[in-house]
């Protein structure tokens, strides 16, 4: 979300923003939105003038009082009483106009980052650098439901009886791949230096609507029926919740963190649910990490962010690729974002498996968290990437470790967390 003050007095940095998201439909909000504050301020200064009034004229009626001017006395009371009444009118207008002002801007997108490309959707994304050579073996690789199967580590059949299609059961070997990938990238984010965190899985709406805009949360969230809660999409929801109204010591700052959480996402209008497989699922677990740090740090935050994920990628022999998201393909209050991507060798192509995001000070100043400086508070900014999310990173894992005879090899790094397995065999 923009500061107020930032539109009103940048009305065509504020469109021409807009424009480059392609959202022109947006454009008649702006002058709307600086009308309605005009009329705010306006209110709000007669309204304080009330205030101030309202003191000196009790003043004068007690002196009038004690004169024994009692009719001027009630002339004045009259006129308490009429002001009263206005201010009661212009603090309920206040009150519409600053919810209607709100639910605005809670509309109009963030200012992209100079360095965003232009384009206005996914397939004006632009790579950025490839990481590994990509490898397509001399055997044909089969589909990735497939080899689970092969070591009787899926069933997809019995998840979609008792839950409907984007569900899963993981068993054995597979299962504790899964957990161990997940092990693993939890000990390499603390080797770096981030603090290992298991937040809660459900928040509060006002903390939806603080962390993520509108068409996400309405495409996103399962809310839980007669209770104001939701189920976290992503860990970052409820790590950046935690930070809700406080003011953080410029001393404690950055905050690197990372954190455990399953996952619960509609996928509305998702294409594919009914596909045999787990790439796009309403259930998944996953590791991310959660910078916030002062502003001018956040830049530098986010190309560590996404290198993480890289480097982590790599320690397992999956190549990778990142790819710039142009205008078009940001969400509203994200500043900037890269995707990385990882081979795959079956479709000969990659495929998404983790998004690094800097969001600048838009849900900062959404959840009022602010930064306690030497010369006042200020926003902070906050950033998160993907770590690591299965199953969707297994399909990559399996894909580039499977050997010719079937069985796939366990990298080194691995190893420890697969109870020192170097392989599975069906």
């Amino acid at each position: 979300m923009l500061d107020i003050k930032f539109v009103r007095e940048n009305p065509d940095i504020v469109k021409e923003n807009i424009k480059k998201k392609f959202q022109d439909a947006k454009l008649p909000l702006v002058d709307e939105v600086i009308e309605l504050d005009k009329e705010n301020r306006a209110a709000q200064t007669e309204a304080d003038q009330l205030r101030a009034d309202k003191n000196k004229i009790a003043k004068q009626i007690g002196a009038l009082m004690g004169q024994g001017k009692k009719d001027e006395a009630e002339e004045l009371k009259a006129q308490v009483k009429k002001d009263a009444d206005r201010l009661t009118e212009l603090e309920k207008k206040n009150s519409e106009l600053k919810e209607r002002i709100q639910k605005i801007m809670y509309q109009i997108p963030q200012i992209i980052d100079d360095s965003v490309p232009i384009g206005e959707d996914d397939t004006h994304n632009v790579e950025i650098e490839k990481f590994g050579e990509p490898v397509v073996p001399d055997f044909e690789v089969p589909y990735h439901t497939d080899i689970m199967e092969r070591f009787n580590g899926i069933d997809l059949d019995s998840a979609r009886r008792v839950a409907g299609n984007g569900f899963y059961y993981l068993i054995g070997d597979i299962a504790r791949l899964h957990s161990a990938v997940i092990s693993y990238a939890r000990d390499f984010m603390i080797d770096r230096g981030f603090t290992y965190v298991i937040p809660p899985f459900m928040i509060h709406g006002n903390v939806v609507e603080g962390v993520m805009s509108f068409p996400e949360m309405d495409a996103m969230m399962y809310k839980i029926e007669g209770e104001d809660l939701y189920l976290i999409g992503t860990s970052e929801h409820s790590m950046i919740g935690r930070f809700i109204d406080q003011i953080i010591p410029e001393k404690d700052l950055p905050m690197t963190l990372t954190s455990y959480s399953p996952c619960f996402r509609k996928e509305k209008g998702a294409h594919g649910m009914e596909e045999r497989g787990v790439y796009r699922i309403h259930q998944f677990e996953k590791q991310e990490m959660i910078v916030v740090c002062r502003p001018e740090e956040s830049k530098i935050w986010y190309d560590k962010l996404w290198q993480n994920t890289v480097d982590l990628f790599r320690s397992l022999d999956i190549p990778v690729r990142t790819l710039e998201c142009c205008s078009g393909d940001l969400a509203d209050l994200k500043c900037k974002s890269c995707d990385v991507e990882a081979w795959s060798p079956r479709q000969k192509k990659y495929f998404e498996v983790g998004s690094c995001s800097n969001l600048g000070d838009a849900q900062a100043r959404r959840l009022r968290i602010r930064i306690k400086g030497e010369n006042g508070n200020y926003l902070a900014h906050t950033l998160n990437n993907t770590v690591v999310a299965p199953p969707r990173m297994l399909i990559a894992f399996l894909e580039n470790n499977l050997r010719e005879d079937g069985s796939v090899a366990i990298p080194k790094v691995l190893q420890p967390y697969m109870g020192g397995k170097t392989e599975l065999r069906a």
